[in-house]
């Protein structure tokens, strides 16, 4: 049966991707597997694609027709501004076109989706959310770290490490005392803080940890280490964004699982 065949069977009826519209949407973490059939859909309806910097190539070129957008932020380099993808959006859906706005993983898992979809509620512009696989839980499935195992964790943490060691941090040694993985998105420039904050909190050095780089995607590396040893480690390496840090006893069943 192909792939088409398949699609039919599931009797998939996209919804109408109708002029003045704004859609948020997930692409997942890299992979164009991960794609869901609404995100694939809306891809091809699409008049304009606001897109951010974690949106492969490969994505894109499905959405050949449209007006491709680029509104990318990362950490520690040139980033749009977020007020400005915002008016951005409201612009396009004004002018009537059908607006796909295109994140990395998913819009509500730090994607600010939850930002825009407050600022287009307020401006009376339709919306709709179409969820992606966030990075966290498919990359950890992509590198062979379950992100639950029992006998291992009752829990995980989702947390952000980019405010790290400024006045908006999390409190870090608070988590450490739950005992339970964490999994770290836009933390590897402050991994060095958030490793010792974790100690402090009583993590022991020896905890599994891991970083993935680029994950799920061809050009993914996995650096597998301790919590004492994992900045260091990941230096080494010359590991780069974008990158997911995982720590907990979840890491220890990647070898396991890859013999």
């Amino acid at each position: 049966m192909s792939l088409a065949d398949a699609i039919t069977r599931l009797d998939y009826r996209p919804r109408d991707f109708l002029p003045g519209h704004v859609w948020l949407a997930g692409a997942g973490p890299g992979d164009p597997g991960c794609l869901t059939l609404d995100v694939l859909s809306a891809l091809t309806d699409a008049d304009c694609v606001v897109y951010d910097a974690l949106v492969s190539e490969a994505v894109l070129e499905i959405a050949r027709g449209a007006e491709l957008h680029f509104a990318g932020k990362r950490g520690g380099k040139p980033s749009t501004d977020q007020e400005d993808i915002t008016k951005r959006l409201i612009g396009f859906a004004w002018a009537g076109k059908r607006v796909l706005r295109l994140k990395g993983g998913d819009p509500y898992m730090f994607g600010r989706g939850g930002e825009e979809a407050l600022a287009l509620v307020r401006e009376g512009i339709p919306f709709r959310v179409l969820p992606g696989l966030t990075s966290a839980l498919a990359g950890l499935a992509g590198a062979s770290i379950p992100a639950t195992m029992r006998g291992i964790n009752k829990a995980v943490v989702l947390a952000t490490g980019h405010a790290a060691g400024t006045d908006e941090d999390l409190d870090w040694a608070a988590l450490a005392r739950t005992g339970q993985p964490v999994v770290i998105y836009m933390g590897l420039k402050n991994l060095p803080i958030i490793a010792a904050q974790l100690a402090a909190g009583g993590l022991a050095a020896e905890t599994p940890a891991a970083v993935i780089e680029h994950a799920t995607t061809p050009r993914e590396r996995v650096v597998v280490a301790t919590l004492g040893t994992l900045a260091e480690e990941a230096a080494r390496a010359d590991i780069g964004a974008p990158a997911l840090i995982v720590i907990g006893g979840i890491v220890s069943m990647r070898a396991e699982l890859r013999r």
